[in-house]
Order: structure tokens, then C-alpha cells, then sequence
């Protein structure tokens, strides 16, 4: 083989699809949000899209750094409303593919009102949710999606709350893709972005990511890679699923796998048909 140049060595593969002028990133050791982001650069190039009519809206969390990092129109919203936002951007240019990458107390706590709804309508848009269980940078206080008996720090003996089953949730309200995979399934992950990305509607991918610093350290559970060998030991594919046994609880097994993939109108499809019959009239 011949010797590269310098210059196409010191050119990382990714580098037409991540801001390099902001790496090294801000999170922590062990924290699965960085190779869901290389699954999502991976995904956005498999998908093969126009990167020009696609943008990226982020709350508030760990999770709502992404948008910094990636080499699109990025928008960092305020806590919870960046469904409400991305809706916004959808409707007002219908071209546009819009992509919402932010955690699950962002989305499904004080963001959860906008997600069933936008869900509702079918508005034409990717959520991408890690879901690390718990507040992370906030103090690892409870989250809407801790699982029963975990310790936060606001749940000293043990969080006595039911948590949110994402994938029910989404399905039940009306997305017309919904998938679950962990940090652990790199390329399944990739490839999931990609059929999503294509797919017109509402979409949802949740990603299972280790948090490190506070879930595994409260309930002591070592280490992200000790968490990535949970994965590996403790998941178990199921596409098509019945989202309603998709429960998750504290450390046993997960299910993963693509559920949902159905066909509904998309908000402006419904949107433009009624303005052409009221047009008639």
C-alpha cells in the first residue's frame, strides 16, 4: 500500500458530518451519548440524504449537546421544547428533514406533552431518545423512565414510581416507526437511523446508554463497560414486539429490536388535502 499524506491521514472519516473544531466532547467516561452520535453521523451518511434540507434540534441534558457537535443546521433549544420546535421548523418547510436528538427527561418528562401530540398529528420528524434512566446533569435526580426499586439521589431507599415505556408511548400515540436499541448495538443502531431517516411520519428510536457518574455509581453497577457487558449479556432482539411487554425494569433483561413500521398520513399530507378541499369549496 502507498503512504497517505499527511493531510488525508490527519482527516478523520467522520469529519464532513461532525464540528472537529469542538472535540474533544464534554461527556463523561463510560457515557454511551458519544457512540449513539457515531451511529447517528454513520446513519445520516448510510441514509444518503440531502444534508443541506436536513437540521438537528436538541433540548436541555447531556443529551442536548448533540446538536453542537454535528455538522448540520443545529438548533439547542430550551428544556422539553424541542418537538415543539422542530415542529415549527416542519411545518414551515415542509423539504426540511428534521431530527430531534435529546434524552428522556427532556422529552418525556416536561417535553412528554409535545411528544404525544406531535406523534398524535404525525408531524414528519426523527426523535432520537437516550434514555439513561435518571437526571444526569442535574444531580442524578429520578426520571420519568426509572426503573422501580433504583436508587437516585431524590429515591434514597428506592424510586417507588412506574416508569414510562417509551416504545408504548410512542406507538400508542400514533409514530409510524418505533425502535429500541442500546449503546451496545452500534450498527443496528445505524442502520435503524437510516430506515428512519426515509421514513415520512413520525419516528422513534430509543437508545439504552450507560450513565457512569450517577446511575451505575448510585446503584452500583460498576463502570460503562461493565454496563456495555450488561447489554451484551442481557438484551434480546424482538422486532415486532407488542409494545406493551417492553417494560423495562431495574437490570433485567431488555428487549430491543424495530416494533413498529406502519404507514399514516403525515401532519402537512393531512394538512395540504384539507386546504385543497376547503380551495374547492
Amino acid at each position: 500500500m502507498g503512504t497517505l499524506k499527511k493531510a488525508e491521514k490527519d482527516i478523520h472519516p467522520m469529519d464532513d458530518l461532525l464540528r472537529m473544531d469542538r472535540i474533544p466532547h464534554i461527556w463523561c467516561p463510560g457515557c454511551g451519548i458519544g457512540t449513539a452520535v457515531t451511529a447517528f453521523a454513520a446513519g445520516l451518511a448510510k441514509a444518503e440524504i440531502d444534508l443541506k434540507k436536513t437540521c438537528i434540534v436538541s433540548g436541555i441534558g447531556c443529551t442536548g449537546r448533540v446538536a453542537g457537535y454535528v455538522k448540520l443546521d443545529s438548533f439547542h433549544t430550551t428544556h422539553g421544547r424541542g418537538i415543539a420546535f422542530a415542529t415549527g421548523i416542519q411545518v414551515a418547510n415542509p423539504d426540511l428533514k428534521v431530527i430531534v436528538f435529546s434524552g428522556d427527561g427532556d422529552l418525556i418528562s416536561i417535553g412528554g406533552n409535545h411528544f404525544i401530540h406531535a406523534a398524535r398529528r404525525n408531524v414528519n420528524m426523527l426523535v432520537i431518545c437516550i434514555n439513561n434512566f435518571i437526571y444526569a446533569m442535574t444531580g442524578g435526580q429520578v426520571a420519568p423512565t426509572t426503573p422501580l426499586a433504583t436508587y437516585a439521589t431524590t429515591s434514597p431507599f428506592g424510586c417507588v414510581e412506574p416508569p414510562f415505556n417509551i416504545p408504548y408511548l410512542a406507538d400508542s400515540s400514533g409514530a409510524v416507526y418505533v425502535a429500541r436499541w442500546t449503546a451496545l448495538h452500534v450498527r443496528r443502531l445505524t442502520n435503524s437511523i437510516a430506515e428512519a431517516l426515509k421514513k415520512p411520519g413520525f419516528s422513534v428510536i430509543e437508545v439504552i446508554s450507560p450513565c457512569a457518574m450517577y446511575y451505575s455509581r448510585i446503584n452500583r453497577l460498576g463502570d460503562g463497560l461493565d454496563m456495555m457487558k450488561f447489554y451484551h449479556d442481557n438484551t434480546e432482539i424482538r422486532h415486532g414486539e407488542d409494545t406493551k411487554n417492553l417494560d423495562i425494569g431495574f437490570q433485567t433483561k431488555i428487549t430491543v429490536g424495530k416494533f413498529v413500521d406502519r404507514e399514516r398520513p403525515t401532519y402537512m399530507d393531512s394538512y395540504n388535502k384539507w386546504l385543497s378541499g376547503t380551495k374547492k369549496d
